[in-house]
């Protein structure tokens, strides 16, 4: 969207032009040439949108996604650390783990999870 600023802002001092040389031929008021301008103005954007393929929404898509998941996931984390679940679940937790990692309930003291799950992160947001 950000790339196509400038083309817009190109074509919209053209588009002015015109719609205010053709007002003058056809003896057009204020209104109705600033009613043609914005109804030309908003497909010649929306044909940009198309033949770019960057709609708006697509920027906003991941989001109305990503937050309620967020939102889910911590919830549903916080339950199982503090014990809202059950005691089960807690015991489960300490001895459920794998690898170097064989009490999830206890601080991960060699960084490998927390840096490998924000690289991964920081691997989602870029691609």
């Amino acid at each position: 969207l950000e790339n196509l600023q400038p083309e817009i802002q190109q074509l919209a001092k053209r588009l002015r032009y015109e719609v205010s040389v053709r007002g003058k031929q056809l003896g057009w008021s204020e209104k109705v040439a600033r009613f043609h301008f914005t109804k030309n103005m908003r497909r010649i954007v929306t044909e940009l949108y198309v033949r770019d393929n960057c709609h708006p929404f697509k920027a906003t898509l991941l989001l109305w996604v990503q937050i309620p998941m967020w939102v889910c996931v911590s919830l549903a984390l916080r339950n199982c650390s503090v014990g809202a679940l059950g005691s089960a679940v807690q015991e489960q937790f300490s001895s459920g783990g794998a690898l170097w990692f064989t009490d999830l309930t206890a601080p991960d003291s060699t960084w490998i999870l927390p840096v490998s799950l924000g690289l991964v992160n920081l691997l989602v947001v870029e691609v």
